[in-house]
C-alpha cells in the first residue's frame, strides 16, 4: 500500500486493485472497519482515518423494524400521535456507526451481544452503537381498546403521560356496561446510575398493556360486586376504591405502584360510561328522562311552595308592621298628653321655683364670693408675711455682712498700725545704733554709781526676797534730799575728784 501524496508509476505485472481516500469523522460520526486477517470489526470515531492494507469497511445489519423506525426520523415526543405512519428518509449507510438522538425525559436500552450485558442510556443523550450492540425495539398496546405490538418505539418515554383504555364491565344485575379510562402514569427511578434499578425499566416489554389488563381486571372485579344503579351513582368512588386501594385509615390510596417497572399510575379520569346492551341503552335513557322528569317536577313543585310561602310570610309580616305602627301611634300620642300635662304643671309652679331657684342661686353666688374673698385675703397675708420675712432676713444678711466686712477691715487697720509701728521702731533703732542705745541704757546707773562712790559709802545691806529694796530710788533721794535743786543739776554734770571724797 503507497500513502500519498506521491507519485506512482505501476509496472505492467503490477494491478492497482483499489484506491483509498481519508474518511473525515466528526466526533459524533463514525465508521466500522474490520481486519480481514482476523475477523475483528472496531468502530473509530472522531477522527480523519485511512483504511489499511488489511482492513475494509464493515456493513453492520440491523433488523427491518429497527431500519425503519431509524429511517422515520420522528421525534418519540413530539410525534406521538403520527407513531403508525411510515417515514420517507433516505437509506441508511451501513458502514456508518449508528446513532441514535434519546429525547429528553427518555431512556433507550442496548444489548451487547458479544460481553452480554446491557446499558441504559438516558436523555437527552446521543447514542453511538458498537459492532455487537443492538437496539431493544419496544412494542407497547395502542388503540381504544388497548391492542398489543400497535406502538413501535426504540426509547421508553418515562413520563408524566398518560393513556386510555376501554373496559367492558358487568354489574351484579348482569348489566354490561362500556367505560372508557384514562391513566395518568410515570416512571419512578431513584438513582440514574442504579444499573439495576435502570434495567426494571425494561424488564416488562409492553408496559402499557400490562398495566391496562392489570387495572382492568380490578375493575371489572370490584364492578361485578356492585348492582348498577349503585354503581351509576358512586361509579368513580367504586372505581378509584378498586385500583388504589384503601389504607389503614380507610381512605383511598394516591397511587398504584407496579414493582416490576418502577411504574406508578396517579390517577384514574372516567371518561364515560355506556351500556353495551341495546335494550339496557334504551332502558337506561328512558330511566334518565323520567329521572329528569321527575326532577323537573319537584323542582316546579318545590319553586311553587317556596313561592307560596314567601307569599304568606310577606303577608304575615305586613300585619305585624301595621299592628306595630297602631302601636307607636298609641304611644306617640300618649306621651304627647304626658308632655301637655307636665307643661301645665310647670306653668303653674315655674314662677315660684323660678324665684327660689333665683335666691339660692343668689345665697350661693354670695357664699362662694365670700369664700373666693377669704382665700384671697388669706394669700394676701401670706404673700405679705413671706415679703416681710424675706426683708427681714436680707437686712439681717446685709448686716452681718456689714459687719462682718468693718472686723474685717479693723483688723486688717491693726495690722497695718503694727507693722507700721515695727517698722518705725525697727528704722529708729537702726537709725540710733546699738553702741547708742547701749550707752544710754547704762549711762544713769553708771552715774548713780558713781555718785554712790564719791559719797564714800561703804556698807552692807542684808534683807530678804520677799521684800525687795530699790537701791536706785534710795541712792537718789538720799542724793536729793541733800543738795538742792540748783547744785543737784550743776553736781550731775561735774564729776566727783578724789579730793572731795576725801
Amino acid at each position: 500500500m503507497i500513502r500519498g501524496p506521491t507519485e506512482y508509476v505501476p509496472p505492467v505485472e503490477v494491478e492497482v486493485v483499489t484506491e483509498r481516500l481519508a474518511i473525515p469523522l466528526d466526533e459524533n460520526e463514525g465508521i466500522y472497519v474490520r481486519d480481514v486477517k482476523t475477523g475483528k470489526v472496531r468502530a473509530i470515531t472522531g477522527e480523519t482515518y485511512m483504511l489499511k492494507s488489511d482492513e475494509e469497511l464493515w456493513n453492520k445489519e440491523l433488523s427491518p423494524s429497527v431500519e425503519e423506525l431509524l429511517a422515520s426520523g420522528k421525534d418519540p415526543l413530539a410525534d406521538r400521535g403520527t407513531r403508525g405512519g411510515s417515514g420517507g428518509g433516505k437509506p441508511r449507510d451501513k458502514t456508518r456507526v449508528v446513532t441514535y438522538r434519546v429525547p429528553h425525559n427518555a431512556a433507550v436500552q442496548i444489548y451487547d451481544y458479544k460481553d452480554k450485558k446491557a446499558r441504559v442510556i438516558f436523555g437527552p443523550d446521543l447514542v453511538m452503537l458498537g459492532p455487537d450492540e443492538q437496539f431493544t425495539k419496544l412494542a407497547l398496546s395502542g388503540g381504544k381498546p388497548k391492542k398489543p405490538n400497535v406502538i413501535k418505539s426504540l426509547c421508553l418515554l418515562l413520563g408524566p403521560d398518560f393513556c386510555t383504555d376501554i373496559v367492558v364491565v358487568e354489574t351484579s344485575d348482569h348489566a354490561r356496561l362500556s367505560l372508557q379510562l384514562s391513566y395518568n402514569w410515570h416512571f419512578e427511578i431513584p438513582d440514574k446510575n442504579d444499573e439495576k434499578a435502570a434495567a426494571k425499566l425494561f424488564s416488562i416489554p409492553d408496559f402499557v398493556g400490562d398495566a391496562c389488563k392489570a387495572i382492568a381486571s380490578r375493575v371489572r372485579g370490584a364492578v361485578a360486586g356492585v348492582p348498577f344503579d349503585e354503581f351509576h351513582k358512586n361509579s368513580a368512588k367504586i372505581i378509584r376504591c378498586s385500583v388504589f386501594g384503601l389504607d389503614e385509615n380507610m381512605k383511598v390510596k394516591d397511587q398504584f405502584y407496579f414493582n416490576q417497572n418502577n411504574l406508578i399510575i396517579t390517577s384514574i379520569d372516567i371518561q364515560s360510561v355506556e351500556p353495551v346492551d341495546q335494550r339496557t341503552r334504551e332502558s337506561l335513557q328512558k330511566s334518565v328522562q323520567l329521572a329528569i322528569e321527575i326532577t323537573t317536577n319537584s323542582q316546579e313543585a318545590a319553586a311553587k311552595h317556596e313561592a307560596e310561602r314567601l307569599e304568606q310570610e310577606a303577608k304575615g309580616r305586613l300585619e305585624r308592621q301595621k299592628i306595630s305602627d297602631e302601636a307607636e301611634a298609641e304611644k306617640s300620642r300618649r306621651e304627647l298628653l304626658e308632655l301637655q300635662a307636665n307643661s301645665a304643671a310647670v306653668e303653674s309652679t315655674g314662677q315660684a321655683k323660678a324665684e327660689a331657684q333665683s335666691r339660692a342661686e343668689a345665697a350661693k353666688i354670695e357664699g362662694e364670693a365670700a369664700v373666693d374673698q377669704a382665700k384671697l385675703k388669706a394669700e394676701a397675708l401670706k404673700i405679705e408675711a413671706e415679703s416681710e420675712l424675706n426683708r427681714l432676713s436680707n437686712a439681717r444678711a446685709a448686716e452681718n455682712r456689714y459687719i462682718s466686712e468693718q472686723n474685717e477691715l479693723e483688723v486688717a487697720k491693726a495690722k497695718q498700725m503694727s507693722a507700721i509701728e515695727v517698722e518705725k521702731f525697727k528704722n529708729m533703732v537702726q537709725a540710733i545704733g546699738a553702741d547708742t542705745l547701749k550707752a544710754m541704757a547704762n549711762a544713769g546707773p553708771e552715774t548713780q554709781a558713781k555718785l554712790l562712790q564719791g559719797l564714800g559709802i561703804r556698807s552692807t545691806l542684808i534683807t530678804d526676797g520677799t521684800s525687795p529694796i530699790n537701791l536706785f530710788q534710795t541712792a537718789q533721794g538720799l542724793i536729793g534730799g541733800n543738795f538742792p535743786p540748783s547744785a543737784k543739776k550743776v553736781k550731775r554734770y561735774d564729776a566727783p575728784s578724789d579730793s572731795d571724797s576725801d
